[in-house]
């Protein structure tokens, strides 16, 4: 599957490191996507997840400066929205209820992040 297949798609990023959210979110216009964010914190995701009436995908860091970004995970289960986790976490870090959900290393690679979105939805 490759890139195109995001083209008018609404892909959330929620990443707080500056350089890896910009490049994501360039990779992503390039795409054809458009891009909900990037933020950094997960009280920004939350906002966010709950004031969109539409969110076709996400891509989540797990560490947002010192919290988990497991709310927001759940709000977007909650949701039906499909989403991946990039990070560098160990799959051990991840709760037991996203077990199932893509766990991308950093740098994430479009292409795979694609596929586990597809794949969700």
């Amino acid at each position: 599957m490759n890139q195109a297949t995001l083209r008018d798609c609404r892909i959330l990023v929620v990443e707080d490191e500056y350089m890896l959210a910009d490049e994501l979110r360039t990779e992503l216009l390039d795409a054809g996507a458009t891009v909900l964010g990037p933020v950094g914190t997960i009280e920004d995701a939350l906002e966010l997840i709950a004031g969109e009436t539409a969110i076709d995908g996400a891509i989540l860091d797990i560490n947002l400066r010192g919290e988990m970004v497991f709310p927001a995970a759940d709000l977007l289960t909650q949701r039906n929205v499909p989403f991946a986790f990039a990070t560098g976490y160990e799959e051990s870090a991840i709760p037991d209820r996203f077990k199932q959900i893509t766990r991308c290393e950093k740098p994430v690679d479009l292409n795979r992040i694609t596929q586990a979105l597809r794949q969700v939805a």
